[in-house]
């Protein structure tokens, strides 16, 4: 038999691993106390009748000790499995620990209600979007910057190799060919096919804007010449009328020399947006015939 006085006098006077001592009161770390102090009524170690409440994954159980199987440690606690309701859990603590004191039946009841509200609560959290927060670690961000900036430089000197290479290569300084790397090879020979097409576009460019631009110059030059002779017939048929009938007939022919004279300038522009240019000009030759006729009379 266990005698219970003896070990609390040992525990409280002496040394008790599991107590710990404040400036207001001592407390209790063992796993098994029912109420976290370090007293008489509540050490594990110095009663062999003792009841708690434990919470493993979220499941609740009760577990008792008694007199009877102190001496088998292995055996020492019997555990009972409580259920999630609360009304039939509080059945089944008032049934189990019947004949127990009054004192370990409240404590176990209230340890039971609080621990049922921190699982509800956490239920809860769960259920919820919680903010985490993540530590930055500085010394790893500047490690990785200086790899990179190491992995750039590494990098530009590559290119700057690879393409005095390919220059010596297209020069002839190394008369054999080497084995170079197939994947290195090809990319190179795609730059050079891309350089080329562009170059032949603009090639072809310049050649047809040379084409077009001494056609466009002689046909506005026959446009031109065209007015040119225009104008002069009209101003001898003016002369030869005045010379005749010594009258002077006011005819519209500065109005239709300007009419014609913006059916060219249309007929310039069009000209110029087109690729391959086509003049066409119409005379009004009412006015010329009118003034022959005229001349018959006479």
């Amino acid at each position: 038999m266990q005698h219970d006085d003896v070990v609390w006098a040992i525990i409280n006077k002496t040394h008790c691993s599991h107590k710990v001592t404040t400036k207001t009161q001592q407390f209790c770390r063992n796993e098994y106390n029912l109420t976290g102090l370090c007293s008489r009524s509540s050490c594990p170690l110095a009663n062999s009748k003792y009841a708690t409440i434990r919470e493993e994954n979220g499941i609740i159980y009760l577990y008792m000790k008694t007199a009877e199987r102190i001496m088998f440690p292995a055996k020492q606690w019997e555990k009972v499995k409580l259920s999630r309701n609360f009304e039939k859990a509080i059945h089944q603590i008032n049934e189990n620990l019947l004949y127990w004191p009054a004192f370990i039946k409240a404590k176990c009841k209230q340890r039971f209600v609080k621990i049922t509200q921190y699982l509800i609560r956490m239920r809860k959290l769960k259920l919820r979007r919680v903010k985490e927060l993540v530590p930055i670690q500085r010394k790893i961000e500047r490690r990785e910057r200086r790899r990179e900036e190491k992995a750039l430089v590494a990098a530009r000197i590559d290119n700057a190799i690879e393409k005095q290479l390919l220059e010596r290569l297209k020069k002839g300084t190394y008369n054999d060919i080497y084995n170079f790397p197939q994947m290195a090879f090809d990319a190179a020979l795609k730059a050079e096919e891309i350089s080329d097409e562009s170059e032949s576009e603009k090639e072809d460019e310049d050649e047809v804007e040379r084409e077009i631009e001494p056609e466009l110059e002689r046909e506005l030059e026959k446009a031109v010449e065209q007015t040119d002779e225009f104008v002069e017939a009209d101003s001898d048929i003016d002369s030869a009328e005045e010379s005749d009938s010594g009258r002077k007939e006011n005819v519209d022919v500065n109005s239709d020399f300007e009419s014609e004279t913006s059916d060219i300038e249309d007929v310039a522009e069009s000209v110029l947006r087109k690729k391959k240019p086509r003049v066409e000009i119409e005379y009004e030759t009412e006015s010329v015939a009118s003034v022959s006729k005229k001349k018959l009379k006479h």
